[in-house]
């Protein structure tokens, strides 16, 4: 029996077989599900590692979530490169080797107590997981137009279950390699990622098929200077930054107020699943209410995140709060990236996307960054009191592209 690795590309070219597409579903959704649940295992247990590591000073704790960030934006483009150079599925097998090892690195640093090592193994883990997000497009492969939309939203479930492998592995596994908390939790990441491997060793994915681009592609800093376009960044950068910078400070701000590790925990995870969990509808909900419509209810429930995270310190505060802070991301993120569809050509489509996941990534390792130094420096307050002149910032931004276009229109 040959392996599916070694099915002729001629075949898959000569006709899109949905049996294949939903096998690779079905491969692709286990994968997301354990090569997913890094992000939320870094960060639920990265501000209190360094914390604990950093002594006195504690302005540096978020400093491995940051990393993480930074290196999933870094890695995008690499990412995209070795995927049309070797394949997806030889890309994939490779990064989850390297999440096994960049988790065995965070281990061993752990347990050496050295804080800059377990930072940069949080950041190589970032680059794997710019691997992890290009899941859903692979799904996209093999699939028939019918079955695209649902192979793309299987795979997302991936995501669901994800946040809640990744919590529930740090609550039985911290003690593993007790008295070092969260030594073991990272062993049971690189266990994580082997099984990764060993899924996605099945994977039948078709190489790359070389497009020839339609229409001239303009310049990016003309693309860039639109008004859509920057509302449309803007809103996207607001959406995932404010989510990073209160999710990242949750955990130090829940042990700060005498809750426990697993309050913690838990708490991220029922924030992943609201992140996730409205994907299968919020497309409907643009269609039907229309995308500015959808982004403003995001960035209203980001506000009610704050006022709910403003009014108590208690464990059903923290946990209320950051589900408003998941579903105001899925609302905002997703319409803003609707909305950014609609200011390129085809030709100019790769172009623009890289630009616009730099920007958003950016400016949320920069959040991501700057929250251990707000809620060490100003407290838990201060850092949900700035959701609301950012998402007033989108707002006017918004307000002002509508009167832009109806002015337009009646020209």
């Amino acid at each position: 029996m040959s392996h599916p690795a070694a099915t002729p590309a001629s075949a898959l070219a000569a006709g899109i077989d949905d049996r294949i597409a939903r096998r690779n579903v079905a491969i692709l959704a286990c994968a997301q599900a354990l090569g997913g649940a890094s992000a939320s295992i870094v960060i639920s247990t990265g501000p209190l590692i360094g914390a604990a590591l950093l002594g006195p000073d504690k302005s540096l704790a978020t400093l491995p979530v940051s990393f993480m960030v930074l290196g999933t934006a870094i890695g995008m483009l690499p990412a995209g490169m070795l995927m049309r150079r070797f394949g997806r599925r030889t890309s994939f097998l490779g990064s989850s080797i390297g999440g096994t090892v960049t988790a065995l690195l965070a281990a061993l640093a752990v347990l050496a107590g050295h804080f800059w090592l377990f930072t940069l193994a949080c950041g190589a883990m970032g680059f794997v997981t710019a691997f992890v997000q290009q899941f859903r497009f692979a799904a996209a492969d093999t699939a028939s137009d019918a079955f695209r939309p649902r192979a793309i939203s299987w795979v997302m479930a991936g995501g669901i279950l994800a946040g809640v492998i990744g919590p529930q592995t740090v609550i039985l596994t911290r003690d593993l390699l007790a008295p070092i908390l969260f030594a073991g939790t990272y062993v049971a990441l690189a266990g994580l990622s082997f099984l990764a491997f060993l899924v996605l060793w099945f994977l039948q994915a078709p190489p790359p098929v070389a497009r020839a681009a339609q229409g001239v592609a303009r310049p990016l800093s003309e693309i860039m200077r639109q008004p859509a376009f920057l509302v449309a960044a803007t809103c996207g950068i607001v959406s995932y930054a404010l989510m990073s910078l209160v999710m990242t400070a949750t955990p130090l701000a829940m042990i700060g107020c005498g809750l426990s590790t697993t309050d913690a925990a838990l708490a991220i995870q029922w924030h992943v699943l609201a992140m996730f969990g409205p994907s299968f509808f919020t497309g409907a909900l643009i269609a039907r209410f229309g995308v500015r419509t959808i982004v403003v209810t995001g960035l209203a429930l980001l506000c009610g995140c704050g006022i709910i995270s403003l009014s108590g310190q208690d464990v059903a505060h923290f946990w209320v709060a950051l589900i408003l802070l998941g579903l105001g991301w899925n609302f905002g993120f997703i319409g803003a990236t609707t909305m950014l569809t609609a200011c390129y050509r085809p030709a100019e489509r790769t172009m623009v996307q890289s630009a616009n996941d730099f920007l958003v990534f950016g400016f949320v390792a920069f959040a991501s960054f700057s929250s251990g130094s707000l809620l060490h420096n100003f407290g838990w307050g201060t850092v949900n009191v700035l959701i609301f002149p950012v998402t007033a910032l989108c707002l006017a931004a918004m307000l002002a592209l509508g009167r832009t276009q109806r002015s337009d229109r009646t020209v």
